[in-house]
């Protein structure tokens, strides 16, 4: 039978590699990406879908399948609005939920961040944390939810920062072990490779992986 995996959030760090993966591995037969604008790539299991969240009739009987992968996601930087913030972070990973469990998808990666949690007074971990608990509830057979810390990667726009956090965690690493060991920081290639490992894997149930997790998974 063929599999079909769709993602969310495909031209980002996590996504990206995802993508690649996906099509270069024989695991899907057809791998659909939901876009703003299509992206400057072509490959013979590649179907580029260009969405409107907020219009979810014009694509929802796409969200079918094998797995969906979200690896939407915003910045404080990017999005100062605490509502747009929340919007993108939250509610539309958990339209998609919501829409894949109509269609029986199988499926459900979710990218969150370490730290995630419901209760927490920070906006942004707590944000992440519903996310989680609303994305569970749906009930989707089978959800693996992805809590990398700082990823490491080389990202298409220029953020100077970054590229000096990048440095440090490399010192830094190498101090963070026992219960420490999950704030190293991590590729963003090895985050979309355990995604994919993953969902090759025939479970049901909620699965949370820490960073370091994430790491022997990959």
């Amino acid at each position: 039978m063929a599999k079909k995996a769709v993602i969310a959030g495909s031209s980002g760090l996590i996504g990206s590699h995802l993508l690649q993966i996906l099509l270069e591995q024989a695991y899907y037969d057809e791998v659909l990406i939901l876009v703003r604008k299509k992206l400057p790539l072509q490959h013979h299991k590649l179907k580029q879908l260009v969405i409107d969240f907020e219009q979810p009739e014009t694509y929802k009987n796409e969200l079918n399948g094998h797995a969906l992968f979200c690896c939407l996601g915003s910045t404080k930087k990017k999005t100062p609005d605490l509502a747009v913030y929340r919007r993108i972070d939250h509610d539309y990973p958990l339209l998609l939920a919501q829409l894949a469990k109509q269609n029986g998808l199988e499926q459900y990666h979710l990218v969150s961040s370490i730290g995630a949690d419901i209760n927490g007074v920070n906006f942004y971990t707590k944000t992440k944390g519903e996310t989680e608990a609303d994305i569970t509830a749906t009930g989707i057979p089978a959800i693996h939810i992805y809590r990398p810390s700082f990823l490491a990667g080389d990202r298409q726009e220029s953020r100077p920062m970054e590229k000096f956090l990048n440095g440090l965690m490399k010192v830094i690493n190498p101090l963070l072990f026992g219960s420490w060991k999950k704030y190293q920081s991590i590729d963003a290639s090895t985050v979309a490779m355990a995604m994919y490992l993953q969902s090759t894997k025939q479970t049901t149930g909620v699965f949370i992986y820490e960073s370091d997790k994430i790491k022997q998974l990959s």
